[in-house]
């Protein structure tokens, strides 16, 4: 019967495969840490105090900072109070970008980071738990003379988190606390060429709004936004892989559909992986650069979670088919324990992240983290997924440990059997050994690639050249996982040529040539993998 490629494969074929793989490697790690910028960028702003001389409510007056129609503004809180002007009269705005800029759909989102300059008086602190409510409203425009339109508008609260570090004697005042930053704004889309925040302080002693918070000084803003360079590099790697991967799955399948069996569960597997790589490939972004698309970011979580899901489901079939125990395989309805706790935390990270980016494509100022509730709920989440993947990754290395054990119990039966099934049977250890230190490799590259971009500046100097870290995180991790997928439907696809016809001359001498035809592989055996390892343990005691 035919084998996989990986087995069948001559040794020098197979290793100008690895290398031609290696190649791709490392062109993915260099798009990204030579030609594409960093995947973001971070402009600080400082928003201005207007004054609402009428105190109006009306939806349609805007208060910009800068520009011909720009507003009242002060300087300071003292200029307010010498001029009698209460704090619900100032507005504090913000135009996103700074002057004589624009935004363009190419960076993707925009993130937006606030912090209070809170300045400390002895008779104005703040209080233990204080919470600030601002009322918050959001506007968009293409033309710099057009007409603002509201896109959000929402009343939102933050909890403050101030340290003061000095002693609070009336000799430090007028010193800043120092508050930690808060959530304050996510869109999905960045369809628009200008933004426009209002933000307004609302006080009212009565129901105690605004009050305990000490002395706001200033409000800062950070926008975070996708570089458009990185983005566009991002959609070519997405519109270059999608093919290569989609050509080679459907090779695999139909190599699979033309044996005389039907498919066992690792090859199922195996092609669903590269469905859920597939997923992820299509670049359906390119539309996001037409279209007001605010649900890209939560479509694109939930397409990471299906593959990263799918994987984690792969590598437990994969060592329970190599078990070679006893036990019955070849069904899913056998890894019901396995599999569990993957879907189950892949479930508790949906939920999370429909509560906070599911919110959002209706309220952009909504985040779980702004109150006690919501941030218990969040931990409590990330939590319980955290224990499954702790939980996974213990029982993936006692499988792993288990199936190296029993490979080490049957290679002591290998020396009785012929030369040509003794040398099967290593291809087929060696086959799995070769698969899992690809794998571990694979992960490791990850989690080390995923540290240096968090302990790095973001750049390195190499000779004339800068190397832009984070960017070669992002296409080099997402390339090797493409690869990855690439490379097990290439080697476990059923091979056309069939084991032991090079052999049969060999076989016919010394009278085991229907013995040596009749050896398979793994995963192409009609009864599994169990059954192949059964039998070479009995062939072997005979």
């Amino acid at each position: 019967m035919a084998g996989a490629i990986i087995e069948n494969m001559s040794t020098k074929k197979l290793v100008i495969v690895g290398v031609i793989l290696l190649l791709f490697q490392a062109f993915s790690f260099m798009v990204g840490g030579l030609i594409a910028p960093s995947p973001t960028t971070a402009v600080p702003y400082l928003a201005t105090k207007c004054v609402d001389a009428v105190k109006t409510s009306q939806k349609d007056e805007w208060f910009m900072p800068w520009g011909p129609d720009q507003c009242s503004k002060i300087k300071d809180f003292e200029e307010a109070t010498a001029k009698r002007i209460e704090a619900n009269n100032i507005v504090f705005a913000v135009h996103i970008p700074l002057p004589h800029r624009e935004m363009s759909p190419w960076f993707q989102f925009m993130l937006v980071i606030l912090q209070f300059d809170i300045a400390f008086k002895l008779h104005n602190q703040i209080e233990d738990g204080a919470m600030a409510t601002m009322d918050v409203r959001l506007a968009y425009r293409d033309d710099l003379m057009g007409a603002w339109t509201e896109m959000a508008h929402s009343i939102e609260h933050r909890k403050l988190n101030c340290n003061f570090t000095t002693s609070k004697t009336p000799e430090n005042d007028g010193r800043y606390y120092e508050c930690d930053l808060l959530p304050f704004m996510e869109v999905g889309s960045v369809s628009h060429k200008y933004y426009l925040l209002n933000i307004r302080l609302p006080v009212n002693e009565r129901k105690k709004v605004n009050i305990g918070i000490g002395e706001i000084k200033d409000i800062r803003l950070v926008g975070i936004h996708q570089n458009g360079g990185f983005t566009k590099v991002w959609f070519a790697m997405k519109t270059f892989l999608t093919p290569s991967i989609l050509i080679i799955m459907i090779w695999y399948w139909k190599r699979i559909t033309q044996m005389t069996r039907p498919p066992v569960l690792l090859e199922k597997i195996i092609f669903a992986l590269g469905i859920s790589m597939t997923f992820i490939n299509i670049p359906v972004e390119w539309f996001s650069v037409g279209f007001d698309w605010t649900w890209m970011l939560l479509f694109g979580d939930i397409r990471q979670g299906i593959f990263y899901a799918m994987l984690l489901s792969f590598w437990i079939i994969f060592c329970g088919e190599h078990l070679m125990d006893q036990t019955e395989r070849n069904r899913l309805s056998v890894y019901w324990k396995q599999v569990g706790p993957i879907v189950f935390g892949s479930f508790c990270l949906f939920i999370f992240d429909m509560c906070e980016r599911g919110v959002q494509l209706k309220n952009p100022f909504y985040s779980i983290w702004a109150s006690d509730v919501g941030t218990e709920l969040a931990m409590a989440f990330i939590i319980v997924a955290g224990i499954c993947a702790c939980l996974y990754f213990l029982f993936l290395c006692f499988m792993v440990f288990q199936v190296f054990r029993n490979v080490g119990g049957k290679r002591s039966a290998l020396p009785a059997m012929t030369k040509a099934r003794r040398l099967h049977y290593e291809g087929l250890i060696f086959r799995f050994k070769f698969l899992m230190l690809v794998t571990l490799a694979c992960a490791a590259m990850t989690v080390i690639f995923f540290i240096i971009s968090q302990v790095n500046e973001g750049h390195w100097h190499w000779g004339g050249y800068t190397v832009q870290v984070n960017s070669a995180f992002f296409t080099g991790i997402y390339g090797m996982w493409n690869l990855y997928v690439f490379a097990l439907m290439f080697l476990y696809a059923p091979s056309h040529k069939r084991y032991g016809d090079g052999q049969s001359s060999v076989g016919d001498q010394g009278g085991n040539s229907g013995e040596d035809i009749q050896l398979t592989t793994t995963i192409t055996h009609v009864d599994g993998p169990t059954e192949i390892y059964k039998m070479t343990g009995k062939e072997a005691q005979e």
